[in-house]
């Protein structure tokens, strides 16, 4: 295996310095506003400031590569983010702050795009799957140690500003640095929502509300976190607690649904997020043991729903579709990653802390209902050999490039472009 990482070494620590950052940045701003006084309704605006930043990085960033190149890129994208999580120390305005969150999440999409198309020049048919896994690996544990980095000191401040902006500054040495040979310049391809739709509808709807879950958490689980008592260490361990959960419910879920149709498992999964959401509404724990581990078990819930809804596409795709289909569901999950946080907000308004999981059973409930009906117009595929479930990257770090650098990206003839219509995540740790 060192063989196969040593090439890549580069690009794996340089996207690995920028997910601690991105891990910091992430965590601190909602953390940090809500000590400001902030509105939870302007917290949730920064997070569909983070949202639609990261959709226009998607789209514009390739033409910026084209332009430049790689590394130029990737240096103006690092530094660029370095300089608004510095700006976020000195203009502590909600305002600026969405706008500024913007800029983040573009330049955020755009680095993440550069390393991933890099990656993905430097690997074979016979490595790619290594290299994918210690890709995703790096990058979980990366973001983790970026939010426990909050535990160790208090949020008010200059500290994690500062510590932010070293880590988008460090992340810029190793490809700077590099002497491997750029990758070809990033492609566009068109996404057919309609085909999309026409593929698996379970899949498109699915990934529009698993979209307005994960963004709405990965932007106002700290709040939450804040309004109910909790001290900011307990609250960084609430939020990696949830990924943490994700992580390791995602496999033996997928598992399960390679051998029952994979709507059941869906409903399955939604319903127990539902009984999740309800118990933290209703039950209100305020001890940090309780909390965590039902934030865990939460998580463990919520974000393998992404990966379910992906191999459910799958069944019905062709190979040569993958990349397409894949950046399709990408695109949807982003629509609810923009509107989800600003509904949750909302929730929270109206009804006290309480009102952001009650928020979230009621969009697992609309899932089921819908699937529910879907199965009930189209039968699972029968004799038809289905790809074996396979994790996914968590939602919120997740480019069209991502999806190219995936091993079942292979399977596709000829080597297609990756296509540049889709944001990341909200499941895991917002970077």
């Amino acid at each position: 295996m060192a063989s196969q990482l040593i090439p890549v070494a580069a690009l794996l620590i340089g996207s690995a310095l920028l997910l601690v950052a991105g891990g910091i940045h992430g965590l601190l701003l909602p953390i940090r506003g809500a000590i400001e006084g902030f509105t939870t309704t302007e917290l949730g605006l920064i997070g569909t400031g983070w949202a639609v930043g990261f959709v226009l990085g998607c789209l514009v960033v390739p033409r910026i590569v084209r332009r430049v190149g790689h590394v130029r890129a990737y240096g103006v994208m690092a530094s660029i983010a370095g300089v608004v999580i510095l700006l976020n120390l000195l203009i502590i305005s909600p305002w600026a702050w969405i706008g500024l969150r913007a800029f983040s999440g573009f330049c955020f999409a755009g680095a993440q795009m550069i390393v991933e198309s890099w990656l993905n020049e430097r690997c074979t048919r016979e490595n790619r799957g290594t290299i994918f896994s210690v890709y995703q690996m790096v990058n979980f544990a990366a973001s983790t140690a970026g939010q426990l980095l909050l535990a160790t000191a208090p949020a008010e401040g200059f500290f994690f500003f500062v510590l932010g902006a070293i880590f988008y500054c460090l992340a810029i040495l190793p490809s700077a640095l590099s002497t491997a040979q750029t990758p070809r310049p990033l492609k566009t391809t068109k996404i057919d929502l309609r085909s999309l739709f026409r593929n698996s509808p379970v899949s498109a709807v699915g990934c529009f509300l698993i979209g307005l879950v994960n963004g709405a958490f990965g932007t106002l689980g700290a709040v939450y976190g804040q309004k109910i008592g909790l001290p900011t260490a307990v609250i960084a361990f609430f939020m990696s607690a949830a990924v943490l959960g994700g992580a390791v419910t995602q496999v033996p879920l997928g598992k399960l649904s390679d051998k029952v149709d994979r709507r059941y498992v869906l409903i399955g999964v939604a319903a127990a997020a539902i009984v999740m959401s309800l118990a933290i509404a209703f039950v209100r724990p305020t001890e940090p043991g309780v909390i965590i581990a039902m934030i865990a078990l939460f998580g463990g819930m919520i974000y393998p729903m992404y990966g379910l809804t992906v191999a459910h596409a799958n069944d019905y795709t062709a190979p040569d579709d993958f990349v397409k289909v894949a950046s399709g569901l990408l695109l949807m999950s982003g629509f609810g990653t923009m509107i989800g946080p600003i509904i949750g907000a909302l929730g929270m308004e109206y009804l006290g802390p309480a009102g952001l999981f009650t928020f979230f059973s009621v969009v697992h409930v609309v899932l089921i209902a819908y699937t529910a009906y879907r199965m009930s117009r189209r039968p699972a595929p029968r004799d038809v050999p289905r790809d074996a479930f396979q994790p996914v990257p968590p939602l919120k770090n997740a480019t069209p490039e991502t999806i190219a650098l995936d091993p079942r990206a292979d399977e596709t003839k000829p080597a297609a472009p990756p296509a540049l219509l889709a944001p990341a995540p909200a499941n895991a740790p917002t970077p």
